[in-house]
């Protein structure tokens, strides 16, 4: 199989208003979408739609059949074929299939392509994903697209397209400025820019965002890490290493974010400008229009 684990440091410095860097280690898994449904009978301990260690919940990602909060969606695609369902059901598409149409309002062709996808999934039940990413591939095995999938702490998800336009002379690295429009942290406003360097994986997973206000670079985040094999042995290894990974990733988000107010910080409320953020699933209710009678 063509999935993997990736184990990972992870460094954010901040350069204003204030100084602030610190690094922590993660593993993430790659899947290759193609490999999902097998993956439990390979892996213990990793299941799909079931609860167990890890649990990988195919709503959990990309919600396309939900509304989009303020902002118009791309052309519509032609919808892929379900998956065939039972008897008496209402089949939904895959998560393979949502990306494949995500991609093809962007004008880009997956047909027949791989979708890997890195990300972590439930941990004991938890789910808390900053950024997942969809690395995806052309029937020739080209890499043709790759998605940032960003989630607030509110649990909004926001995703961001990078296409065949962005990527870089030599192929395999995409790369995208792009205004945020999204509410990831109360010390950075809606209205900063993020700039996406996505490398498509192989040894070695490298991704870098940085945050750019007024053109001038405020924020960094790298993640770099080495692939392992996704083996039952290599993940009770890393769960060891590494428990509770995904409380772990919110509680450090929280830690820091007090670091920051200590230091005097300016932050930004939440509620404080609904009307730029845009183009969101799964919108929290500070973005809800208030009842009037």
């Amino acid at each position: 199989m063509t999935s993997c684990l990736y184990e990972c440091q992870i460094l954010h410095a901040r350069f204003a208003p204030r100084e602030h860097r610190f690094v922590y280690r993660i593993f993430l898994f790659a899947i290759d979408l193609d490999e999902l449904d097998a993956l439990p009978r390979h892996v213990r301990g990793f299941s799909v739609n079931r609860r167990n260690a890890y649990s990988f919940r195919d709503v959990d990602f990309l919600p396309l059949g939900e509304t989009l909060h303020q902002g118009a969606a791309p052309a519509a695609a032609p919808r892929p074929s379900p998956a065939p369902a039972a008897a008496g059901s209402v089949a939904s598409p895959s998560l393979k299939q949502r990306v494949i149409a995500y991609a093809a309002q962007h004008g880009v062709d997956l047909a027949e392509g791989r979708v890997v996808l890195v990300t972590l999934p439930r941990v004991f039940g938890y789910l808390f994903n900053p950024v997942s990413f969809y690395f995806c591939y052309d029937r020739h095995g080209a890499p043709a697209a790759a998605i940032a999938e960003v989630t607030n702490t509110f649990r909004e998800m926001k995703p961001y397209f990078l296409g065949p336009a962005t990527q870089v002379a030599a192929g395999g690295e995409f790369h995208l400025r792009v205004p945020k429009h999204f509410y990831v942290s109360p010390y950075s406003d809606v209205d900063v820019a993020f700039d996406f360097r996505l490398r498509t994986p192989g040894d070695r997973l490298t991704v870098q965002i940085d945050d750019y206000t007024a053109g001038a670079r405020t924020l960094t985040s790298v993640l770099t890490g080495a692939r392992r094999e996704l083996t039952s042995g290599a993940l009770a290894a890393v769960t060891f290493k590494y428990p509770l990974i995904t409380l772990r990733t919110i509680t450090l988000i929280h830690w820091h974010a007090l670091r920051l107010w200590l230091k005097r910080v300016p932050w930004f409320a939440k509620a404080s400008r609904p009307a730029d953020q845009r183009a969101l699933y799964r919108p929290h209710r500070s973005l809800q229009p208030s009842d009037v009678a």
